[in-house]
């Protein structure tokens, strides 16, 4: 690789880094934005104050008052007043607890999974979520999340293949009532909920649509709540099965009419939530925000959803609530595996397509993560030899041409650069060397190194499996702690600083194959200690299988430099020097280069101009 090839190169990434880095919100934007789409959500109808107090198997509520008789008098008025109660529906995965107040969703538990510190997985749970119908009835306009329910039963467990329901009602009268019929299979994730109103069609204004307005604040499960929120948003498929999401850097919102969207998932890195409607939403509001001041909460995400009747009456939807592992998603239908984000276009086919299939090939033999990913990256290493290879030799022919080069240099002088690189240009063509051909091999592999990039902070299966001394995979593993620096954070990583000084120590054996003096020589030091910082905080997965891919290159190199001998190749290169020179054809591009080359060297004017 040249030397303007290699500082360009550099530049970008020091661009990006910088980009990263200076645009990144201050907490106090951090704070005002999320305020700010707080109120907007509150103002649109989007979030409602809860009036549950306390998170408990009993709802605790403030003492009772003296009912507003006014209030009573209003559509839907007895249902002002009443008792919270919780019913919980529980299967083999399962625990998830229904309140009384507003007939919703309270608590979900996932018996079979731990946050980071070993205790129950709750996804959301009491006031900090809430779920209920927006219209209108007569003057008044109805929220039916702050009105009261009658359960149809108490507490139910489903075994086996049973399935069983429960009803939370409204009553308008007695003939008239909207129900919640939910529904839990003996396993799995799926909560059916289906709503019907009855006798209600001249009550409500439009009972053909209803407004769903879905709210919660996701708890924190992992170790890391800043890296959580990283990968935490609001992610929406249409029924095309185009994927779109919500920024997770920033407080984002976004109102989708131009088509129909079949489910909406609020995504909390690991695990979700997921709202699916076979007919479709018609119109979504949805916006996710962060309250970096609340450190027990990862995002706070709200949708506004409009649905239709169906055929039957009714307005059916279902919920998942349940890891987001590529084939648990897979096996639910509905796309739901494309809310794991795998990197943009080319990288995303890698992942999905190339090195899934390759990972959980592994995983039918050992469920030890550090080993698969050893397997991973020697399969890659092997598959990647011969580009290694190639690059090897190029380097190689380049360092032998050095002393050429320099005679060339001093020669020409560096006054006239265009000079210089057409004389190089020269002497590449008659040894029969390509100076990219180090540089082509390296830029093949960068897709695979990107992908990587986002493949394993994905990765469900590394959650809560250590290797070595790496309690957790998905998530870095501190060798000491400290108060937050700017851009190496509260900590250092183990891994990462393994995989900076192996990545320091190839830069100088590479150094010593191309033989770089110079700049060049010491350019390529600072790439390592950029990605120390900027991988410190990363899961310590992607900082091993960086380290092993550094430790099998040492390997592939210390063996290839036993297979080329300098000798043969600056005799190859002697005897290409010698040959007559043949005529080709040459590109549009090269030619045009050429001649530009030749106008600068002679002083002449650029085409198309006139003296």
């Amino acid at each position: 690789m040249d030397k303007n090839t290699f500082t360009g190169l550099f530049l970008i990434m020091i661009i990006m880094g910088a980009s990263i880095f200076f645009m990144k919100p201050s907490q106090d934007e951090l704070k005002k934005g999320a305020a700010r789409v707080h109120a907007d959500s509150v103002k649109k109808g989007l979030i409602h104050e809860p009036a549950i107090t306390k998170i408990a198997d009993t709802v605790k509520t403030p003492a009772p008052k003296a009912p507003d008789t006014a209030l009573l008098k209003s559509p839907f008025g007895a249902a002002t007043v009443g008792t919270d109660k919780l019913v919980t529906l529980e299967n083999k995965d399962v625990i998830i607890k229904l309140t009384t107040h507003g007939g919703r969703v309270y608590s979900v538990e996932l018996k079979d999974y731990k946050t980071f510190n070993k205790k129950p997985l709750i996804l959301f749970d009491g006031a900090n979520n809430h779920f209920g119908l927006a219209f209108n009835a007569g003057n008044s306009s109805i929220h039916t999340d702050n009105l009261y329910f009658k359960p149809s039963a108490d507490n139910l467990t489903v075994t086996g293949s049973d399935s069983a329901s429960v009803s939370m009602r409204l009553s308008y009268s007695p003939t008239q009532y909207i129900d919640y019929i939910y529904s839990l299979k003996g396993s799995g994730f799926k909560l059916g909920l289906t709503i019907k109103p009855t006798g209600l069609d001249q009550v409500i204004s439009n009972t053909n649509t209803l407004n769903l307005n879905w709210g919660a604040d996701m708890r924190k499960e992992e170790m890391d709540i800043e890296q959580e929120r990283r990968y935490s948003t609001i992610y929406f498929i249409d029924n095309d099965g185009s994927i779109d999401y919500l920024s997770s850097n920033k407080d984002d919102q976004k109102t989708v009419t131009d088509k129909k969207l079949q489910w909406v998932s609020f995504q909390a890195h690991f695990f979700s939530g997921v709202i699916i409607a076979d007919q479709g939403f018609d119109k979504a509001n949805l916006s996710v925000n962060t309250d970096i001041a609340d450190s027990t909460h990862s995002k706070q995400m709200n949708a506004s959803l409009n649905l239709n009747k169906n055929v039957a009456g009714a307005f059916p939807v279902l919920f998942y609530f349940g890891p987001d592992k590529y084939s648990i998603l897979k096996d639910q239908g509905y796309n739901l595996q494309k809310q794991i984000y795998m990197g943009w276009a080319l990288f995303a086919w890698i992942n999905r397509f190339a090195v899934l299939p390759v990972f959980n090939f592994f995983s039918q033999f050992t469920n030890n993560y550090g080993l698969i990913i050893l397997a991973l990256t020697l399969i890659l290493k092997l598959v990647l030899s011969p580009l290694t290879y190639k690059s090897y030799l190029s380097m190689a022919k380049m360092r032998i041409l050095k002393p050429e080069m320099d005679e060339i240099k001093t020669k020409v002088g560096e006054d006239n650069p265009t000079l210089l690189q057409q004389e190089y240009l020269k002497l590449y063509k008659k040894a029969g060397v390509n100076p990219l051909g180090g540089c082509l091999p390296l830029l093949i592999q960068m897709p695979i190194v990107f992908a990587f990039f986002r493949f394993f902070p994905s990765l469900f299966e590394l959650r809560g499996h250590g290797f070595l001394w790496m309690h957790d995979l998905s998530t870095y593993d501190a060798l000491i702690t400290f108060p937050a620096i700017p851009f190496i954070g509260n900590h250092l990583s183990i891994m990462c600083l393994l995989m900076t000084i192996s990545t320091l120590i190839y830069t100088y054996f590479n150094n010593q194959v191309s033989g770089a003096t110079g700049q060049m020589k010491y350019i390529g030091y600072i790439t390592p200690v950029i990605f120390l910082g900027a991988l410190n905080s990363y899961p310590a997965g992607l900082n091993y299988y960086y380290f092993l891919a550094n430790m099998m290159t040492f390997a592939q190199q210390y063996i290839i430099r036993l297979m080329v001998d300098d000798k043969k190749i600056h005799a190859q290169i002697q005897e290409n020097k010698k040959k007559p020179e043949v005529k080709k054809k040459e590109g549009g591009f090269q030619a045009r280069m050429e001649q530009a080359m030749r106008q600068q060297r002679q002083g002449a004017l650029p085409p198309g101009k006139k003296k």
